[in-house]
C-alpha cells in the first residue's frame, strides 16, 4: 500500500509498504482523510525533532525513521478484535496517541503525559498518510453515518483546543471573554471550541491580513498587533478590565507580552504553543495582576471523546471552512508541504487522501 514517509529534512517519499497486520487488541482502519499538522510541517522544515532516529528509537514502538507521517485522520473499520463493538465498514475518528496505560500518569488518567508518549504518524507503527493503519481498538471512536468523513479528520486538532479549554476548570463561558494570540489553525480550532462552549466574547491577535480575514468569520474582534496595541484595544472592549483568559497559540515573546498586558487581574494565561525559543515571563505584569499561568499538551481520552461527541452533535458551526485544500497522497510533498511553506498564511488545513475518487 502507499504511505508517505519522513526520511529527513525536506525529504518525504511516497513508498509502497506492507499492509499492517493488526495485533489482537487492534483494529485495522482504512484511512479516508488525514490532515497536515503544524508539527508535521515543523518536522519537514527542521526535523527530525520528535520523530525517532536510529540512534534514539521510540521507547514504545522501538521504531525509527523513516516513519509514516499523519496523526490527524479518520476512516472506516476493515477488521476489529473479537468482542469489539466495532464492525467492518463503520466510520471512525481515531485518537492517534501512543501511551503505556501503566505509568503513574496514565493510571491517573493523564495519558497525554505518559512517560513514553507518542503518536501514530510521528513515532512509528504507521500513520494517517497511508491507505491503512492498525490502531488500538479502544482509540477508535464510532461516528454515525450522517457525519461527513470529509471533515472528520478535523476532530483531532479540535481536541487539542478542547483540552486546553477544559483544563482551565469550572468556567461560566457565557460571561467569559477570551483572547487568542495567533490566528493559525490551532487558534481557529480554539475559536470553534470556545463557540461550542458558549464563550461570550472572543478576540484574536493576528498580524497577517489573510489569517485575520479567516478569523473575522468567527471571532468578535481581530486585532493587528503590529498596528494596534492589543492590550489597549481589549480594555476598550471590556470596560477597562481586560480579558478573563488568554490562549497563546503563537509561542513568540511579543505575543506573550501583549497577551499578559491584555489580561485582567487574576486572569488565566494558557500556553498551547510549542516555543522555539525560551519563554521570558514579564514578571511585572505576572505579579501585579497575580496571573494564573497554565500549559496544555495534546488531550486526554475523556477530552478526545468529548470532542467527538460535540462534533457529532454539530456544535462546531462552520468548521468546514477550516479545510482550504484537498490533495492526493502522490502530491503530498509539492501540493502539501511545499505549498504550506510557500503559502502558509493562505491555508488552515490541507487534507490528504490515498483515494483519487474522493477528490
Amino acid at each position: 500500500m502507499k504511505a508517505a514517509q519522513f526520511y529527513g529534512k525536506r525529504d518525504i517519499r511516497v513508498n509502497d509498504v506492507p499492509k499492517p497486520s493488526p495485533l489482537p487488541h487492534e483494529a485495522l482502519v482504512a484511512i479516508e482523510w488525514s490532515g497536515i499538522c503544524g508539527s508535521d510541517l515543523h518536522e519537514y522544515l527542521v526535523g527530525p525533532l520528535v520523530i525517532p532516529t536510529k540512534d534514539n528509537p521510540h521507547p514504545a514502538t522501538h521504531e525509527s525513521l523513516p516513519v509514516t507521517l499523519g496523526h490527524e485522520f479518520c476512516g472506516r473499520i476493515v477488521s476489529a478484535p473479537e468482542g469489539s463493538p466495532l464492525s467492518p465498514g463503520q466510520p471512525v475518528s481515531v485518537d492517534p496517541r501512543i501511551f503505556c496505560r501503566s505509568c503513574t500518569r496514565c493510571s491517573e488518567s493523564h495519558t497525554n503525559a505518559c512517560r513514553t508518549w507518542g503518536f501514530k504518524g510521528l513515532s512509528g507503527s504507521g500513520g494517517g498518510f497511508s491507505e491503512a493503519v492498525a490502531v488500538d481498538a479502544k482509540l477508535c471512536y464510532p461516528l454515525p453515518e450522517h457525519v461527513d468523513l470529509r471533515l472528520a479528520a478535523l476532530i483531532e486538532p479540535l481536541a487539542v483546543a478542547w483540552h486546553a479549554i477544559a483544563i482551565i476548570g469550572d468556567v461560566d463561558w457565557t460571561t467569559t471573554s477570551a483572547l487568542i494570540v495567533g490566528g493559525g489553525p490551532v487558534g481557529i480550532a480554539h475559536i470553534h471550541c470556545l463557540r461550542a462552549k458558549g464563550c461570550r466574547r472572543i478576540f484574536v491577535s493576528e498580524p497577517t491580513a489573510t489569517r485575520a480575514a479567516q478569523n473575522r468569520e468567527f471571532a468578535d474582534e481581530v486585532f493587528n498587533p503590529i498596528e494596534e496595541n492589543v492590550g489597549d484595544r481589549v480594555r476598550e472592549l471590556t470596560g477597562g478590565e481586560g480579558v478573563d483568559i488568554v490562549f497563546d497559540c503563537a509561542g513568540i515573546q511579543k505575543g506573550l507580552e501583549a497577551g499578559m498586558d491584555a489580561l485582567r487581574h487574576h486572569g488565566t494565561y494558557m500556553n498551547v504553543a510549542g516555543w522555539e525559543t525560551p519563554m521570558n515571563v514579564p514578571v511585572g505584569l505576572f505579579m501585579l495582576k497575580e496571573i494564573h499561568m497554565r500549559a496544555s499538551l495534546s488531550y486526554t481520552d475523556q477530552h478526545y471523546k468529548e470532542t467527538v461527541d460535540a462534533f457529532v452533535a454539530g456544535k462546531f458551526k462552520g468548521v468546514e471552512k477550516m479545510v482550504t485544500s484537498r490533495i492526493h497522497i502522490d502530491d503530498i510533498s509539492t501540493k502539501g508541504f511545499d505549498e504550506l511553506v510557500a503559502n502558509k498564511d493562505k491555508h488552515i488545513k490541507i487534507l490528504v487522501t490515498a483515494h483519487k475518487d474522493k477528490l
